[in-house]
This record gives C-alpha cells, structure tokens and sequence, in this order.
C-alpha cells in the first residue's frame, strides 16, 4: 500500500494570494523594461510582433526600421506624456513661451512655431485647441547630423506625416528649431485628440521606437546611409568622451558575471578595437578595471555616473557661455544642494537643464566673486527672473532662521505670540510687530502640512522635531534651489533710480561685499548710489563715513510710490490714497505693478485706491475683495473668513 502512487504525498501550488500595498511589477516585465533600457532588441519568432497590446502605431512599431542597417542615421528623440488636470495651471503656457523663447534661431532672435502648413503658427489657438485633451505629448527631435540636414522644419513635417499614416489619424501639433547648442534640434508639442476628437493614445512601442525609426528613415533618406569614416569618427570621438555613450551601452549589454571578455572573435574589428579603447579610457576614469589582458570588470553604477558628469560638463559649458570670458571660480551646485550656502548675485545666465520637464537653471554671478550654477525647482517660471536681475537663492532643505527663532522662544512646546512680541520690545527691537508677523507666517505654512497645530489664536504647539520636518517639507517642495527676486533692475540701473532699491538696502545694513568679480562691481556701484543720494539730499559724506538720512528706504519708497500713484491715477480716474503704517488697506485686487522699490498690489475700492506690497499668496485673489493691515514692508492680509493671514 506504502508504494502505491495514489498514497504519495504531492504538493499542488495555488495562485498566490493577493496582498496589501501596490503591486509591484512582474519579474519579466523589470527585465524587459531593462533591457529596453540598455537598446536590446527582441529576437527569435516574436522579433516583429508588437510588444504592447493598445494604442494606436503598435504594428507600426513593429515594421519601421526594418530595412535600416548598421550604418543608418542616428536621432535621438526624448519623449514626455504630460497629464493636463496633474500638471500645473500654466504648464502648457510656460512650455510654448519658453520654446519660442529669445537667442534660439540661427541668428539669435527668438523663435518661431510652425505647424504642417504654416511657417507661424498661433500658439494661443492651438492651446485652446488642446484644452479640453485629457493629456500632451511632448517631444524633442535631435538628428545626429542635424547641422547636415539644414532644413529642419522639412523634415519634421515629413516625420509628423509619416506618423499620421502610422497613427491612423489626422495630428494637432506645432514644433520650433533650435539652433541654440551644438545639436540642432526640434520641440515638438502634441495635443492628445485625434481627427474624431476622442483621445489620442499612443502605443508605447511607438513612443519608444517606432518614431525613433521613423525619424532614422528619413535622415538616411536624406543625407545617405553613413559612411565608414564617418561611423569612425563618431565612435572615435566617444571613446574621450566624460558621458554616457553608445560604446558604453553596448559595454554594459556584453558585460557578463565575470565582466566584459573582449577575448571572443568578431567580425568587426574597428568596433572591437574601439570598444577596447573605450575600457581604457573607462580604467584612467576609475570607472572600469582590468582583469586580465581581454577582461575588464564594470564598476557598480557606471552608467549613472557617467550620466551625472555628462551633466556636469553640460553645466561647465552652458557656465562658459553665459559668463563670456569673465575670470570666476566655477561652481556647479548639485541636484540636492547639500550643505550648500545661500547665493546672492545677478543672473548671467539662465534655461532649461532639462527641457523635456520644464527644470530650469540659473547662472549667477556671485557677489562673494564666484559663478554659480543652479538646477531650479520644475515648473520654476524664469519669466518672472529677467537677465542681470540680483536674485538671493537658497539651497533646498536648507534651515531657515525662523524656524530656529520658534524652537528657541517655544517654552514647553508652546510659541505664542504674546511672548515674542514682549521679548523683542523689551529688547529695543526696530520693529517687533513686523517680526512677529513673519514668524505667523511660517506657523501657518507649517500648520497646513501638519507639522505644527494652532492651538488659539496667536498660540501653537510645535513638535520636538521641528527643525528636521520643516527642512524635509521645503526640500518635497522645492525640489531644487528657492529663488527669491531682490531687484529687478540691474545694478548700473539702480544707481541713478528712484525708489528703495537693492544698493540702498545694502547700504543701510552696511553689507560686505568680495573685492574681485560681481562683489567689486557692487561696491562700486554702492559708491555711486551714495553721491546719488547725496545730490537728493538723502546722504552726507564725512571724510571716509557716510552719514545717511533718518528712514532712508521708507522716504525713496514714499516717493516712488507717489509718483506712481499718480501716473495711475491719471489712467484710472481714481484717487491714490497713501497707505501709513499700521493703516488698514481694503478693496479689489486689480493689478500689481513692478516698481524700483518692489512690486506692489494695487486695491480699488471704487472711489480711491491704495498701494501695499505684492505677496504671491494674493495672486490667486485677483478680481476679488481683500483687506489687510500695512506694517512697513509686510502686509496681515485678511482672505475671506481666514483670520490674521499675514504675509
């Protein structure tokens, strides 16, 4: 009985069951997202097959390219599918401004988008176009050859006919060449609507390949299949290179458990003898070591590296161009800005590190005589930051004051505002109520993301480990460097202008600056401003001091503000009512207006109207009523039912 089959145990496997959390991805489905990755191909029967199974160009994917060999033209094309209700209000309008932005064309004039039959197209139609698509496509087209192609709106009129015939449907898109950097290349913008008005999905082979191809097609097509010197030179030029390289990619896809063995024959020796070089060069680097004399092991994470010092070199050129051979020690800050001190300068330069994702960069022009490069937040609007405008940043995760200034006056875990503003008159502060104000401010910033709790008014409770999520709240939310504007106007502006400007707020805090680069320039600029005052009665020189007026930036604010209440008042046809301190200010924010001592908020009550500094939480109110006490350079607004909102 003991033998017989029927009495042996077996095991029967079941589905496994589901449990909590995400889903994490199938094993096959990781391993064929990296072998994407790295530019594998599929083989064997289901070589022509589609991978994906909706969308529309997934046969298409499979039949481009076919007929292209090895010694085809390369182009590079980056993709982003962009949901519309997840990106931010003015995401669509931020992309079109920046594309068709200053100094792209061949000869440095601002560009131009074009469509399939037009050489202007109108961006504002083709936004309201695409305003009810429940998504955007954005690509950027870089032909390896591009300077080769010259005629660069032909062909990509031609790749987006070509795409129409694979997506079987009519496309909405607009482009723009850029001939700003070493590559030509070509953004272009689709809305996510086909002829029929329903949504326009694409197959993600397509996205992934199958445009690629397209696009290959027509670059070969064009300027013929690559020649042999051509090929040589290319990878030549990759074996020096501080980047990624296409001689990398096939490193990391021969690499094997024992490294790279460069020991098997193969036909094409020049590529064999490259990639034999580009180990070399990989070794110098550190980046590779040999085992023996065919055998090379791949560091861990070699790819990411070089991707990073691609950056970096991306970083030191885009640095060279905006600072036009001025003598500066180059500093590339990184992504996260770690231990990073805050940087106060001019912009020198300024774009999109990464255009694909709307990040911008800054170059700016250090007053401690150093050129910086930063990577700004995504979505960072560099409208709002004009060229040689003085600008303070501030790394991400960075501790602010304020929230050192809470934890310090909190006594049992309780900060009220009571007691600071007892300490600091006690203490002969200039002005306490404006203080405490800005320490309200940040309390309800930290209240609304929960990090701290407003017991009544004017007491919170704060947790042990402020400092730490304060700091881990503005890095998520930052995400790259905070850029504050702190004039306008450059400093050979500021010098002769009316109003409170950025020298005069140096001069009073008696600020020190570098004696070499931007710092120099300040300083002498400072001195300028100084016999500017002078002549306005403002300054005096005594010997080697200078004595300026009582309330200096409040008198050049008051003045400035004076004469632009009344340029208003002349449009309008309203009284300008001057707002003193401590009075309150009510009515419709209708505009706000740009001026020498900042920017202002302008609120009509429908007989007269008043003057406050700008805040940006007040921006979402224009067009309705507010209120709001003025204290010096701060504003306690009052917003519908919310209570002391200071700002």
């Amino acid at each position: 009985m003991a033998g017989r089959d029927e009495d042996r145990f077996r095991v029967k496997l079941g589905a496994p069951k589901t449990r909590g959390g995400a889903r994490s991805p199938r094993f096959v489905s990781q391993v064929l997202k990296q072998v994407s990755k790295a530019g594998g191909q599929r083989s064997g029967r289901n070589a022509g097959k589609p991978a994906s199974t909706f969308g529309r160009g997934r046969v298409a994917a499979a039949m481009a390219g076919q007929r292209l060999g090895a010694n085809a033209r390369r182009v590079i094309i980056k993709s982003r599918f962009v949901v519309l209700r997840r990106a931010s209000p003015n995401s669509v309008v931020a992309h079109l401004r920046y594309i068709e932005r200053d100094g792209v064309t061949r000869d440095g004039q601002k560009g131009q988008a074009y469509g399939q039959d037009t050489d202007a197209a109108d961006l504002k139609a083709f936004q309201e176009r695409g305003q009810g698509d429940r998504h955007q496509f954005r690509f950027i087209v870089s032909a390896e050859d591009g300077l080769q192609l010259e005629d660069l709106k032909g062909f990509t009129r031609q790749l987006m006919r070509r795409m129409a015939v694979d997506l079987e449907t009519p496309l909405d898109w607009v482009a723009v060449d850029h001939w700003d950097t070493d590559n030509p290349h070509t953004h272009i913008v689709l809305n996510g609507h086909t002829g029929d008005g329903s949504d326009l999905v694409i197959s993600p082979d397509y996205m992934a390949h199958g445009m690629r191809r397209r696009a290959s097609e027509i670059a070969t097509e064009w300027l013929g299949p690559r020649t042999e010197v051509e090929i040589r030179q290319g990878l030549m030029r990759e074996v020096e290179q501080q980047r990624l390289t296409s001689l990398d990619r096939a490193l990391i896809r021969q690499a094997g458990p024992d490294g790279v063995d460069l020991q098997e024959a193969s036909p094409d020796h020049q590529r064999q003898n490259m990639l034999r070089a580009r180990l070399q060069r990989l070794e110098r680097m550190g980046l590779a070591e040999r085992v023996d004399a065919n055998r090379w092991k791949l560091q861990d994470g070699m790819a990411a590296t070089l991707n990073s010092m691609g950056e970096h070199e991306d970083a030191l050129d885009t640095m060279r161009r905006a600072l036009r051979g001025l003598e500066r020690e180059w500093v590339v800050h990184d992504a996260g800005g770690a231990h990073a001190a805050t940087v106060l300068g001019r912009i020198a330069g300024k774009g999109l590190a990464d255009e694909l994702n709307d990040r911008g960069y800054l170059v700016v022009d250090g007053v401690d005589g150093r050129a910086h490069y930063l990577r700004l937040p995504a979505g960072a609007d560099l409208a709002e930051l004009p060229m040689n405008a003085v600008v303070e940043a501030k790394p991400p995760g960075q501790g602010k004051g304020v929230d050192r200034d809470i934890v310090t006056l909190s006594a049992g875990g309780i900060y009220s505002t009571a007691n600071h503003l007892t300490q600091l008159k006690q203490s002969g502060h200039g002005d306490p109520q404006a203080t405490v104000d800005m320490h309200v401010r940040r309390l309800e910033a930290l209240r609304r993301v929960g990090v701290v709790e407003r017991m009544a008014d004017g007491v919170w409770r704060i947790p042990d480990d402020l400092m730490q999520r304060a700091q881990q709240h503005d890095a998520q939310k930052r995400g790259g460097w905070a850029v504050e504007l702190r004039s306008h106007l450059p400093i050979e502006q500021q010098v002769r202008a009316m109003g409170a400007t950025w020298l005069d707020r140096n001069l009073v805090a008696d600020g020190r600056m570098a004696t070499q680069g931007f710092g120099a320039q300040v300083r002498d600029a400072m001195q300028a401003r100084v016999g500017f005052l002078a002549e306005q009665g403002l300054a005096e020189r005594r010997g080697q001091r200078v004595v300026l007026a009582r309330n200096l930036l409040a008198t050049l604010r008051d003045r400035e503000l004076a004469t632009a209440g009344k340029q208003l008042q002349d449009e309008t046809g309203l009284s300008y009512r001057p707002v003193q301190d401590g009075q309150q200010a009510c009515g419709i924010y209708r505009q706000s207006v740009q001026l020498n001592s900042g920017r202002f908020a302008m609120l009509d009550d429908g007989r007269v109207f008043s003057m406050v500094p700008w805040r940006p939480v007040i921006e979402q109110r224009l067009g309705q009523q507010i209120s709001g006490v003025v204290r010096g350079s701060s504003v306690t607004w009052h917003i519908g039912r919310q209570r002391g909102l200071s700002v």
